[in-house]
């Protein structure tokens, strides 16, 4: 089951939500037909309004990424994972050592997030040229 954590800031408690629940799809966390927690018990854990839990609960529904069932909760019904568990695997080793490296150059998270981030769009952008 997954837990959701809420920071108060710029980005809604609904889209968090959301984004918490793509981050664990795209993990492999949460698979279809895994059972989201009920509104009631995200809105009790994460002191929020119920409403606001069944805004992100129809996203993710709006997404196809879930689905409503009257009386039994929501579940998940499409994945967004793209690896298999073994390829997971080493692409995290690879990058525990990436962030040991990071870290030992100096860097911090910010700095390692600036980095990673500007990395991706070069890439982006050459393979878009």
């Amino acid at each position: 089951m997954i837990d959701f954590h809420i920071e108060r800031g710029t980005v809604p408690p609904y889209l968090q939500i959301v984004q918490q629940v793509k981050q664990a799809l795209r993990l492999g966390w949460l698979e279809p037909g895994d059972k989201l927690p009920t509104a009631h018990e995200v809105a009790a854990e994460a002191a929020l309004n119920f409403n606001t839990v069944l805004k992100a609960y129809k996203e993710l529904e709006r997404e196809g990424l879930a689905t409503g069932k009257p009386g039994q909760g929501t579940y998940i019904v499409k994945s967004l994972t793209q690896l298999t568990p073994a390829s997971y695997s080493i692409l995290r080793r690879r990058l525990a050592a990436w962030i040991a490296a990071a870290r030992k150059a100096g860097l911090d998270v910010d700095g390692m997030e600036d980095l990673f981030a500007a990395t991706v769009h070069e890439l982006d952008s050459s393979e878009i040229a």
